[in-house]
């Protein structure tokens, strides 16, 4: 990846979003990072990049508000504009398919797609205007093609992003921004244990055809490839980072 250039990473408070901001630090990658209540690993990966002579900055913000995720837009013109977008930020609550409430749907596709378009358009519309391109990365999750027990909502809102995020690489390719999905399978991150105990994990994990855990870490390298030229003739796609536990 080129150095120096600017990335705007939501979700990076923890988990697969924080694994990826450290990775693009340590390419020498500007992060904007987005945290929502906790910010203790963004503060310390702001620290780690400007020991590295990279800028970084930790904002609060929820995207599931529109001006707020235009307001994170903005603030990456402080680093020369956008020119790489992980929309990672995500929220799964458990609930039972018959038992969701309407406030319960709405959260979750809140956050999960409407959130994701809000930054997309918005960041889409910045690296238009600076012109040079731009790769723009969405996280899914398997769920979004299996489905998933007490999660109607999150699996819904994971497949909407194959939509949008397809539909975006098509009216984006004029301009040379790329756009394209990780869909994750179970990875090592304190969101699968809502539903599994470490001993359930460590079991399905062996499971797997390449039988092991996947890490956050595994992810992140999935997505500096996709962001970086490297990939520059791969957009519309839709990656699955499972260990081959799903090959849809």
């Amino acid at each position: 990846m080129e150095k120096h250039k600017t990335a705007l990473v939501t979700g990076a408070q923890k988990g697969i979003g924080a694994a990826i901001a450290k990775a693009l630090i340590e390419a020498n990658i500007n992060v904007v990072m987005n945290f929502l209540d906790d910010d203790s690993t963004v503060s310390a990966l702001v620290r780690e990049a400007t020991e590295k002579g990279v800028q970084a900055k930790a904002v609060q913000a929820n995207i599931a508000n529109r001006q707020e995720a235009e307001r994170l837009a903005d603030l990456a013109d402080e680093f020369g504009g956008v020119d790489y977008l992980v929309s990672n930020a995500a929220i799964y609550p458990r609930v039972a398919l018959l038992e969701m409430t309407e406030a319960e749907w709405d959260q979750v596709l809140g956050v999960n797609l409407t959130g994701c378009f809000f930054i997309l358009q918005a960041v889409a519309r910045k690296m238009i205007a600076k012109g040079g391109g731009g790769s723009i990365l969405t996280l899914s999750s398997g769920a979004a093609l299996k489905g998933a027990v007490n999660g109607a909502h999150y699996s819904a809102s994971k497949s909407g992003l194959f939509g949008l995020t397809k539909s975006a690489a098509l009216e984006l390719a004029p301009h040379n921004i790329r756009a394209n999905v990780i869909a994750p399978g179970l990875v090592d991150t304190d969101q699968p244990r809502g539903e599994f105990s470490d001993k359930d994990m460590d079991r399905l994990w062996q499971t797997l055809p390449l039988a092991g855990k996947t890490e956050p870490s595994d992810i992140a390298d999935m997505a500096l490839f996709l962001l970086s030229d490297k990939a520059r003739r791969v957009t519309g796609q839709i990656l699955h980072v499972n260990g081959g536990g799903l090959m849809p």
